[in-house]
């Protein structure tokens, strides 16, 4: 979809008095699309699912790009579940011993919960980015009734790149240590030439979604 359809969208949405909302990881990539929801409505709610486990460079980044592409709404959204109840029989956080158990609580979980409260989500997977996410449709059922808008779907990462060259979008400061992909801190590392982007997060696990784009989508 182009920034025109994207835009019509989007107003048909808010025309029919559709709650709607979006989360962001605020990676560079991930800048694309707030640049977008910036030009059409910059109230629209930018969720920030914090973890507590994010880069510290992650959190100031996020505060820059709020700030300068005059997003009025964020929405720091943490979970439910505190950290010292997020232990597995030895003491080991989850994250060391069962990474899915961790993103259910401190993402899915909180992501849930907000569904109950919205229509729309606007969720900036594309389809190049795994095989999961290949699958998916630019809308699709979700849980509660709600929508998935994929408004990025069919985008690149060549038309990322060309976008963010043509509006000067600022670069996550990882990136040029050669963080690509980045997500919580302790299921992050630098991307190998070898490896395609989302291989470094969870490296050396079967896994490679945490969740948001599995378990909240209606089958």
């Amino acid at each position: 979809m182009n920034f025109e359809e994207i835009k019509s969208a989007i107003e048909s949405y808010m025309q029919k008095d559709k709650k709607l909302f979006t989360t962001s990881s605020f990676q560079s990539h991930s800048l694309v699309l707030l640049h977008i929801l910036s030009r059409i409505d910059n109230s629209i709610p930018i969720v920030f699912i914090n973890t507590g486990y994010h880069f510290p460079e992650t959190v100031a980044f996020r505060d820059k790009v709020v700030e300068e592409f005059g997003l009025k709404n964020l929405i720091d959204l943490r979970p439910d579940v505190p950290k010292f109840m997020q232990r597995d029989s030895e003491g080991r956080l989850l994250f060391a011993s069962d990474p899915d158990h961790c993103c259910y609580l401190n993402k899915t979980q909180p992501v849930d919960n907000l569904l109950l409260r919205h229509d729309v989500w606007i969720n900036g997977v594309r389809a190049d980015q795994s095989a999961v996410r290949k699958t998916m449709k630019v809308e699709q059922p979700a849980p509660h009734g709600t929508v998935r808008f994929h408004p990025m779907l069919d985008w690149n990462a060549k038309s990322i790149y060309q976008y963010q060259k043509e509006f000067d979008l600022p670069k996550h400061p990882l990136e040029s240590n050669g963080y690509l992909s980045i997500g919580c801190e302790p299921c992050t590392r630098k991307v190998d030439p070898e490896m395609m982007e989302r291989e470094a997060r969870w490296y050396g696990m079967n896994k490679t979604e945490c969740g948001l784009h599995t378990d909240l989508v209606s089958k």
